[in-house]
């Protein structure tokens, strides 16, 4: 009898150990509540910029956004700090996170390119104006967010001249609706940005799919024309690269396990 009941207690304690060793309640319901938690980010990303900020936080620093969701589900960190667009993406996809309707940051994306290549900045930019002027733009991201996302994809116009070579985009395809890839093919709100501005230029467009953090590198020694790929503008980063108008504005938010 003391044999079985030790056997009773010992699997009565196992399971409590289980229990104890489950994913735990959500702790994070605002932004505040980020002071010292340990927050999951995209390497080398805004989100990771802004995380180390706050206060007496553990940045947990991942290779893909998916990565840091993944970790978040599993109860490895607190939150994830990420932009708003793959945010939902994420949040559509696991029904067990939720995103604060607290934003934690606002943001401006543009198009990186070498610190001497004025001219090309100054291209980009009259392209980028025609595209916002003309409705292009719009078109294109409303083609990946919203009610008619998939309804209406970006279609080069007919006879195209691209007499000016090929444009090299450096861009890190984990970043969903912006840039991931289908069928070994990088798709997005980006893709779709840049081809639009290759078709008004005139260039062939390349898309290089490398690590976020390595972009701005790319970029700088020549390997790549432009970076682009979600890229918020900041004052660090511009003192590396030359920065094209805003194409588009967002959001950093933070993603929570709902309980």
């Amino acid at each position: 009898m003391k044999k079985f009941a030790a056997g009773l207690i010992a699997v009565a304690m196992s399971v409590t150990m289980l229990v104890g060793c489950g994913v735990p309640a959500n702790t994070v319901h605002s932004v505040d509540d980020l002071e010292g938690k340990t927050i999951g980010v995209q390497l080398g990303t805004t989100g990771d910029i802004y995380a180390e900020d706050v206060k007496d936080a553990k940045v947990e620093k991942y290779n893909k956004g998916a990565d840091a969701v993944q970790a978040l589900k599993q109860g490895k960190i607190d939150a994830v700090i990420i932009d708003a667009e793959p945010a939902k993406v994420f949040v559509e996809k696991n029904d067990d996170l939720e995103i604060l309707d607290e934003p934690f940051a606002e943001e401006e994306y543009a198009i990186a390119m070498k610190l001497d290549n004025t001219e090309l900045q100054t291209a980009v930019n009259g392209a980028l104006k025609e595209l916002k002027a003309d409705g292009t733009l719009d078109a294109i991201k409303a083609n990946y967010v919203g009610e008619n996302a998939g309804k209406n994809p970006y279609k080069s116009p007919d006879n195209v001249s691209r007499d000016k070579g090929t444009l090299v985009m450096a861009t890190n395809a984990e970043f969903p609706p912006y840039e991931s890839k289908e069928n070994d093919k990088v798709v997005g709100i980006d893709a779709d940005m840049m081809q639009a501005v290759c078709d008004k230029l005139g260039y062939e467009l390349k898309i290089d799919d490398m690590a976020f953090d390595s972009i701005i590198s790319a970029v700088q020694s020549g390997k790549a024309d432009v970076g682009v790929a979600g890229m918020t503008v900041t004052p660090d980063r511009e003192k590396n690269v030359l920065f094209s108008d805003t194409y588009t504005s967002s959001s950093q938010v933070i993603i929570v396990r709902k309980k």
